[in-house]
């Protein structure tokens, strides 16, 4: 499942002064633990080191600032289905490992809690609309890839022929949402594992 956002350019000019790639994943890693909104210029220039004009030479504003650093946490961070679809699995185990590396990344005590994709602009006003769209786009992208797998299950057999895919798939992001609430709210790796482990009950019966 490949990303369909633009990425946000980055701009011509002289080069910088400072190093460009760790600056975006402070940037990053700020957003990620206030959200869009709560996060102030201030904010973001303290923690990546750099002056305003120095920010905005190298990023523009703060929603390409944002959009590229959930670029960034999307190629870092095991947010989506790629790698594991990849994997020689069955569709049912493609779904148990994913939630398992879904609990794990989300309360890793290196990083903020939850998933950026899902928390980091929920409550916005409609002056970030665009940025709620982006990440609303990103979600059903993740979504979707779990449709296809799911669709694949029922080509090879795994699963009954009238399997309702997209209903199913529906149902594991809604746990993996809320995966990442109970994340931000200080549950800690076993509670996540044990709430995927139950939605993994929800599995139709062998055919």
């Amino acid at each position: 499942m490949e990303m369909t956002q633009d990425k946000p350019r980055k701009k011509a000019g002289r080069p910088l002064s400072f190093d460009r790639e760790l600056a975006l994943e402070r940037a990053m890693l700020v957003f990620w633990r206030y959200g869009y909104e709560a996060t102030s210029l201030n904010d973001l220039t303290s923690a990546m080191g750099i002056t305003p004009p120095s920010l905005y030479t190298a990023f523009g504003d703060k929603e390409r600032l944002f959009l590229e650093a959930v670029e960034y946490y999307l190629e870092k961070k095991p947010c989506f289905f790629e790698s594991i679809v990849a994997e020689p699995l069955t569709a049912k185990e493609s779904i148990r490992s994913y939630l398992e590396v879904i609990a794990i990344s989300q309360t890793d005590p290196n990083q903020p809690p939850g998933c950026m994709v899902v928390t980091s602009a929920t409550n916005c006003t409609a002056a970030s609309s665009h940025v709620q769209e982006v990440l609303a786009d990103y979600r059903g992208q993740m979504e979707a890839g779990i449709k296809d797998r799911l669709d694949r299950g029922v080509r090879e057999g795994e699963l009954a022929a009238d399997t309702d895919t997209a209903a199913m798939a529906s149902f594991f992001v809604t746990v993996i949402h809320g995966m990442s609430t109970q994340a931000r709210d200080n549950a800690g790796r076993e509670k996540l594992l044990a709430i995927g482990a139950q939605a993994m009950r929800a599995w139709p019966d062998p055919l």
